[in-house]
């Protein structure tokens, strides 16, 4: 499933439910005691919120990737290699406007002619392909395991359990935020029809002078909106998307009799292949989160629009393979090798899920990207676990024996650096997670020429991801394996303690969070590789 996160209605139900310079050396760590310098307290300018992750930490104070200043101090001018970045994940608009110039197109590949004309198993393929068919919606795989009736799986229990903690809890949250929207339309009615207009400002409510009841909850309201950012018309927005996500979860992903397979292979025959089709595009507009994957790796740097990829010398081969829902594993192994096959130097994974029925055929195919010197990047989770504990797939070992000395699995970042630095959101691991990265609130192209910040691990993968490219770009000759390698050797250790999973009570030093102890810099990355 698309590993992002979304949490901007939690100040809205609580204002309403509850009172209405270059150097040829490795950077050293900028601090080491976090308490003991002063920290970046004002609020992050519109520029910087839409490019923090590529600013400086000894400069900005903010803990970004340090790429505006590779750029500005290495690359210059410099003339790269393209290298093609498969992203796996949901449809991708390749003819976003930003993003349009660097889609990878299948050159031994003529266009819908209806041929396989290049022999590699997959009939007009010329930008990547769709192994979803033209469907979307799908269930969660322990959700599938209760539908399959096998009460012998030894974790059918655990999602049966799991289930009926998860559907009791979405229909809290849909009554909660039932109640939400309703209290919002109701305020916006009454202040719509006192002030005689329905485009109205935060001035003009403030100056309202009354005594009626609900009025003034309609005032409480507005106030309570725009204290936290918010003008009515986009609470209401905000409010009737986060609603569309909880029953979604309610009608797909948590129903035993759905299934949006529509691609009639069999799902449990890894030799089944062919299916899908040539279309890599969504299929409706809220189909967004491969987009803004491939945004953040291959947005045109500098072209006056939207947003700044990491890299500059990319071709985004686009693999929809990722529903609105957790993916099949099957879909998943045979996306790695179509990758692979054609070219691919990096692969994205922003997507994962904690059941996995054929765990072994993406591990497998995951053991094949390495075998053929590809960097395999993967977004950590958002569950805020242990994944050293919990299972979060895919992965790369057996009980901590690798398989792959190419797989990166990467945790996100707020811009905050300090003890609030990793996202609330992001799952850790000293053994399962390699490095960490920009994650939170990250700036990028949305189907549609539209741009849009958003949270997740699912950020923090693409951002490695484009680190990656850089490297191979500039650097050719060096493997993946020493590609992985100088991005986990070359960031910057932190040794301040911070939160862990939004809990102040959870509070343990960074350099235990993953293995590497580090925060990816490109900066960094390209004067090790310069010197490998």
């Amino acid at each position: 499933m698309n590993a992002t996160k979304s949490f901007l209605l939690s100040a809205i139900a609580a204002s309403i439910l509850y009172g209405c310079g270059s150097t040829a050396s490795i950077i050293s760590t900028p601090i080491e005691n976090i308490d003991a310098i002063p920290l970046k307290v004002s609020d992050l300018t519109e520029t910087e919120k839409q490019n923090w992750g590529h600013l400086d930490l000894a400069k900005d104070t903010i803990p970004g990737m340090s790429v505006d200043k590779a750029y500005a101090e290495i690359i210059k001018n410099k003339k790269g290699k393209k290298v093609i970045v498969a992203v796996i994940d949901s449809g991708i608009d390749i003819d976003h406007e930003d993003l349009n110039a660097n889609i990878w197109t299948n050159k031994k590949e003529i266009p819908n002619n209806g041929k396989d004309d290049d022999n590699n198993g997959y009939i007009d393929d010329v930008h990547g392909w769709n192994f979803l068919g033209d469907a979307y919606d799908e269930q969660l795989e322990y959700v599938r395991l209760i539908a399959s009736g096998d009460t012998s799986n030894p974790r059918y229990n655990e999602a049966v359990a799991l289930l009926e903690k998860e559907t009791n809890k979405y229909l809290e949250r849909k009554a909660r935020y039932d109640q939400i929207a309703q209290a919002v339309n109701n305020a916006d009615e009454a202040l719509t029809k006192h002030l005689g207009k329905n485009k109205y400002t935060i001035e003009e409510v403030k100056a309202i002078k009354t005594e009626d009841q609900n009025l003034l909850q309609a005032i409480q309201i507005a106030k309570g909106m725009h204290a936290n950012g918010l003008s009515i018309p986009e609470a209401k927005k905000e409010i009737n998307a986060d609603l569309e996500s909880i029953n979604e979860r309610l009608n797909y992903h948590f129903n035993k009799d759905f299934s949006g397979r529509t691609t009639g292979d069999d799902i449990n025959d890894l030799s089944d292949v062919g299916y899908g089709n040539g279309n890599v595009k969504p299929v409706k507009k809220s189909e967004s989160h491969g987009t803004h994957v491939a945004g953040i790796i291959a947005a045109v740097r500098n072209n006056g629009k939207g947003a700044n990829g990491v890299a500059n010398n990319v071709e985004i081969m686009s693999i929809r393979a990722v529903p609105n829902g957790d993916e099949y594993d099957k879909d998943v192994a045979l996306a790695i090798r179509y990758a692979v096959d054609n070219g691919a130097k990096i692969i994205n994974g922003s997507f994962g899920k904690s059941f996995s029925p054929y765990a072994h055929w993406v591990r497998d195919a995951i053991k094949y990207a390495s075998d053929n010197d590809v960097v395999f990047v993967h977004a950590a989770g958002n569950s805020a676990e242990d994944i050293d504990v919990a299972p979060n797939f895919p992965d790369d070992n057996v009980d901590f024996v690798e398989v792959s000395n190419t797989y990166i699995r990467v945790g996100s970042l707020t811009s905050k650096y300090g003890s609030r630095m990793v996202s609330s959101f992001s799952n850790y691991g000293k053994k399962n997670v390699d490095v960490f990265a920009p994650g939170s609130a990250i700036y990028s192209a949305f189907p549609e020429n539209e741009y849009k910040s958003i949270s997740g691990t699912s950020m923090a993968a693409p951002a490695v991801a484009g680190v990656a490219a850089l490297i191979r770009s500039y650097y050719p000759k060096l493997s993946a394996a020493q590609v992985k390698q100088i991005i986990l050797d070359s960031g910057l250790a932190v040794k301040t303690k911070v939160i862990v999973g939004g809990d102040t009570n959870n509070v343990k030093p960074f350099a235990d969070l993953s293995k590497s102890s580090k925060i990816a810099n490109a900066y960094n990355a390209l004067i090790m590789a310069s010197k490998i």
